[in-house]
């Protein structure tokens, strides 16, 4: 009997403890919640804040003011809104904060918005669908000037089954102030290659996702501010280029072909990017024609500048570039900012009679596309 109340007590005391080291909660707050006729409502607690707005890649550049209700809960309904995965915020005096009750959010060095899924009636091949599913892992890898790296790989479907089978690679890089995490959560890279998978339009590959931004790692692991972007196409720009092609060349692939079961040869890699992801894709493909034979830029281009001077063999031997090169991928919105670099590169390779698949969709420079560039690439790799 002693012993039964010993262990009453000792519970009922631990509850109190508990009880006593939780911080007071507030009201209950659901948000974001996406109802079925896609329209989606947003709340934030808030009692003491004057003004509280949404701003969101869906609502076209018009923030939304949002109406204060009991409990200092701040509503607001808008929609519908096309399904898509678009990234959002919330501005508080003044002041932009992530949703909290939101989970996911975006990867990036300047901000961390949320992210918003608004499903199709029918899964769209970046969702989660009843398939067979890859794996998702982090690898820190040693990186230049003694720093550690980091990426972010994806395995195929029956990878850990087929311990004898191994797999090309596709090289994926992140855009300007994204990480090695954002073709993940907001690429939803890995649903896309296990949903092409499953319905035998894409081969099983491994995909290794990098952080683009090599002297931001180094100077955050040294107790160094991290510098500055520079000035796109600077010399200063061009030397942080030539600085992820050397850990992706020395370092990444190195890495990834000793911990992973990948075919090693050029033919077997694929290398693709966002934005300066995708300069710095043309800058490693072109520099490093015999590591890679599949190339894809999204929403980038190489001047025709660097195309007659840093690329000039790509250019001027044409029958020999288009031998190597089994895919030269090009892609971008035609509401982009880059749209107009781009169709100028595009213009320079018909000029010079490199062979490349280009694809022009409508849209901006937006994840809402880059998905859309991964899924329709991807299809052509390693076939």
């Amino acid at each position: 009997m002693k012993t039964k109340q010993l262990l009453i007590f000792t519970f009922m005391l631990a509850l109190a403890f508990t009880l006593q080291a939780q911080p007071p909660r507030g009201p209950f707050v659901r948000s974001p919640q996406v109802h079925d006729d896609k329209t989606v409502t947003f709340e934030y607690l808030a009692p003491n804040a004057e003004k509280v707005v949404l701003s969101g890649q869906f609502l076209s550049g018009r923030p939304v003011e949002m109406t204060k209700g009991d409990q200092g809960i701040w509503r607001t309904t808008v929609g519908p809104i096309q399904p898509d995965i678009y990234p959002y915020n919330f501005i508080v005096d003044g002041t932009s904060v992530m949703d909290p009750g939101n989970v996911d959010y975006f990867p990036n060095e300047r901000f961390k918005g949320s992210i918003l899924l608004v499903p199709g009636d029918e899964p769209r091949m970046y969702e989660l669908r009843d398939v067979p599913h890859g794996a998702v892992t982090y690898e820190y890898y040693p990186s230049l000037e003694g720093s550690s790296g980091s990426v972010v790989v994806y395995t195929p479907p029956g990878y850990d089954e087929s311990p004898d089978k191994n797999y090309p690679v596709f090289y994926l890089i992140s855009g300007t102030t994204d990480t090695e995490e954002t073709f993940y959560k907001v690429g939803r890279t890995n649903f896309i290659l296990d949903n092409l998978i499953a319905e035998g339009l894409a081969e099983p590959m491994i995909v290794v996702m990098p952080y683009g931004n090599t002297a931001a790692r180094i100077a955050e692991q040294t107790g160094d501010v991290k510098p500055q972007d520079p000035p796109r196409d600077s010399e200063a720009s061009n030397a942080r280029m030539k600085q992820i092609e050397n850990d992706l060349i020395k370092n990444i692939i190195p890495y990834i072909e000793s911990n992973y079961r990948a075919i090693k040869d050029r033919e077997s890699r694929a290398i693709a990017g966002f934005s300066r992801g995708g300069g710095q894709t043309l800058r490693i493909a072109y520099g490093n024609m015999d590591t890679f034979a599949w190339v894809c830029s999204y929403a980038a281009s190489s001047s025709p500048e660097d195309m007659d001077t840093d690329f000039f063999s790509v250019s001027s031997n044409p029958e020999q570039t288009n031998k190597m090169l089994k895919l030269n991928w090009v892609s971008v919105g035609n509401s982009d900012f880059m749209y107009r670099p781009v169709m100028d590169y595009m213009k320079y390779m018909d000029e010079h009679n490199i062979k490349f698949q280009g694809l022009v969709t409508s849209g901006g420079h937006t994840w809402m596309n880059v998905k859309k560039f991964v899924t329709e690439s991807a299809q052509l790799l390693f076939k």
